[in-house]
Parts: C-alpha cells; sequence; structure tokens
C-alpha cells in the first residue's frame, strides 16, 4: 500500500501532549490503536512536512 492507493478504512486521529513531555499522535480504527510518541522538536518537523504537504495538494488541485 503506497501514499495514493486508496481504502475504505476509517481511523481516528489524535493529538496532544503526554504526562513526559512528549507529542502523541494516537491513531485508532479496525480495532487497532497505535500510540505514537515524538520529542517536540520532531513534532515541529512533522507538521512542517504537514504544511508543506497541504501546499502542494492545493497547487495540484488547481492545475486540474
Amino acid at each position: 500500500m503506497g501514499i495514493n492507493d486508496e481504502r475504505d478504512i476509517e481511523a481516528n486521529l489524535q493529538i496532544g501532549p503526554t504526562e513526559l513531555g512528549m507529542v502523541r499522535l494516537f491513531i485508532a480504527g479496525g480495532g487497532i490503536e497505535i500510540p505514537m510518541d515524538f520529542e517536540p522538536d520532531e513534532a515541529e518537523e512533522i507538521a512542517d512536512e504537514i504544511r508543506a504537504a497541504a501546499q502542494t495538494a492545493r497547487r495540484m488541485k488547481t492545475r486540474r
């Protein structure tokens, strides 16, 4: 499965700080729970990557 493969799967995403000063992405769906913890600097890098992907997606959408 790649980034461009569509699937009919629902999942919930929660994002928040943990008691240990980490940033947690918590994904739950289909009977699976995936907690992913990141240092704050790593979380900011991920946020930057998400923003960059959103900007690229907007440009691709306007070309159609």
